[in-house]
This record gives C-alpha cells, structure tokens and sequence, in this order.
C-alpha cells in the first residue's frame, strides 16, 4: 500500500539571510572560515549591522533537502519550529510554496526566543561561513513529532545540525520508531564536522542502529570515524550502514553499498554560493530513491541538483530541477 509521504524532513526552520563579503570581514569580525558557528541573538544582531545588503531566504538544511525534493515533484513533508513573527511567517509560506506540507505549530509571538536565522557570509571563491543563531529551531522535541505523519512516510530524513538540541535526540528516537513500525526508512545526514565532534557517539549509535542510508561529505565522514584518509572511513561506513553516499566536493561523489563502490563526477558550474550543496545532493539521491533509480542515478541527480544550487545566491532551486534532469537525460 503507498503511503501518503515519499520524505518526512525533520530538523532545522531557519531563515538565511544571505551576504556577499570580502575575505578580510571574517579576520575583521572573529568569524571562522568555511563552517557553521552556533551564536546567541546578540551576535546575529551584532554580525547583521556590519553585513552589506542581504537576501532573506528561508532555509535550515533538511529543509532544503525537502524543498528540493517537493520541487522534483515528491510527496514530502516537514518537521521544524518557528515562532509565529515575521521571520517564522517567512520560513512558512517558502516551504509551502514548494510544495512541502508543513503543519508543525507556530510558538506564540509572547515566546521567550524568536525564529532561527543564520547569517551567510560568502566570500568571493563562493565558500559560505555560516553563524546560525538557532532560536526555536532548537527546542524541536518529541510532542512536534506526529507519529501518524511520520508513519505515512516512506522515508524520514534527519538533520545533524538538531543533535544540538537539548530534546532532539528524543524526538528523533520518537520519529525514528514510529518510521520503523510501519517499514519506513532511516536517512541522516551529518551536516557538519565540528556538529559530528560534538555528538560522535550519538552519531555512531544511531547509524549503527537505525540508519539505512547516510549522506555526509568528506569532512563530515573522516571526522566520524578519527581519521583523515577518506578511503578509511569509507571502509568504516560500508561496515556500519547499508548504502552511504559520500560527497567531495568538486571531485563529485561516492557511493558505497554491498560491498561495491560507485564514484559519480561533478557537474562542472561556475560556483557563486556553495550554501545549500550537500542540502541538494541530498535531494537528488533521495529523489533517484524513491522512484527507483539505480544508485549511480541517485548520485547523478544529486550532483545535478548540487551543481544548480551553487550557480546562484541561496539554498533553494532556482530554476526548474525537472527542466534540468531531463536535459541530462535523468528523467
């Protein structure tokens, strides 16, 4: 019997509010170069006040990742909180002019904490450094997880950045049983390495436990498993989860399952914001999933919808991904 969902998001319900910057602002301005920093409201105000014009783009990664697959034309869904201000009415309407359900309840305006919103700085060669001032975002627990949603979804998809969260963990496990109680399937992606560092053993366990499929970039997977040669931790992935995609950057991507690897270039793009790169791989490999594409397919659409996203400011397609799949013969 189909169910209702092809993807069920859960993670992040940020706003990206999206700067192009010269390189000396980060040295200027004590930001770290090419990775996510948590930060309180405070800083964000701080770091808003020196920052240029700015694009106000709804983003978090996993959303991202649903957005792009609603684009594509799956059934899909998203679990996130935002308050109900203007930032949260932003994130909102976005995702669901994609084509996403989101039903997840607005926290009241007399909340204590406001929507999340992550400051983007982008650098001319087109890294991001990015400085995330959580907010609600942070406070995803188990009573925001509908287990009758998640059970009607073939696929959940959980974002590593929310291992940060005091609740998170419970409500993944949450999600995690219901997925599994009427046969769904397990994705996770690992989002960063410094979020890998701070919550490895948590990681392992659930890969080795729940996931079925892990989605991760070199960083993240040599930071999983303490080592900096990437064909190690490849090994230690294929030992510990079924079917493990591995991202590296211009060089493409690798695919591990059943004992065989399969490595699918890049797209070759002019990179303007690499923000939203892994967030739209994902996309891709978990469209080529749920419609059955064999796994160098599934790595192929992610490259392709990867190379889209980094060809312009912000994490959210801007041109059709259907248009683009067909034109290279992926649908």
């Amino acid at each position: 019997m189909s169910k209702s969902f092809q993807v069920v998001g859960i993670g992040n319900a940020i706003v990206d509010v999206l700067s192009h910057i010269e390189e000396r602002f980060l040295e200027e301005h004590g930001v770290e170069r090419g990775i996510m920093q948590l930060i309180d409201m405070k800083r964000a105000v701080e770091l808003y006040s020196h920052m240029g014009p700015a694009l106000e783009i709804s983003g978090g990664s996993a959303a991202n990742t649903i957005a792009g697959l609603a684009a594509l034309g799956a059934k899909t869904a998203y679990v996130g909180k935002v308050k109900d201000d203007q930032l949260g009415q932003i994130f909102a309407h976005d995702l669901r002019a994609q084509g996403a359900v989101y039903e997840t309840p607005l926290a009241d305006r007399s909340h204590s904490h406001e929507t999340g919103r992550c400051m983007v700085l982008v650098t001319p060669d087109g890294e991001r450094s990015m400085n995330t001032y959580l907010g609600l975002s942070e406070f995803l627990g188990p009573d925001d997880i509908d287990e009758a949603q998640i059970g009607e979804s073939e696929w959940i998809f959980l974002e590593g950045y929310r291992f940060d969260g005091p609740e998170s963990h419970a409500a993944f496990a949450r999600a995690i049983r219901a997925a599994k109680s009427t046969g769904g399937r397990v994705a996770i992606t690992l989002s960063d390495p410094f979020c890998v560092e701070r919550h490895r053993d948590a990681f392992l366990n659930m890969i080795r436990n729940d996931v079925d499929l892990l989605l991760a970039n070199e960083h993240e997977l040599k930071s999983l498993y303490l080592t900096e040669d990437l064909d190690t931790a490849m090994t230690r992935a294929e030992a510990d989860v079924a079917l493990t995609a591995c991202t590296v950057g211009s060089r493409g991507a690798h695919v591990l399952a059943d004992g065989s690897r399969v490595h699918v270039p890049a797209d070759r793009v002019q990179v303007v914001d690499a923000t939203g790169a892994g967030d739209l791989f994902a996309s891709g490999f978990l469209f080529g999933l749920v419609t059955g594409r064999d796994r160098e397919t599934c790595a192929r659409m992610g490259c392709t919808a990867a190379g889209e996203i980094i060809s312009h400011i912000g994490a959210r397609p801007a041109a059709s991904l259907p248009d683009l799949f067909r034109s290279r013969g992926l649908l």
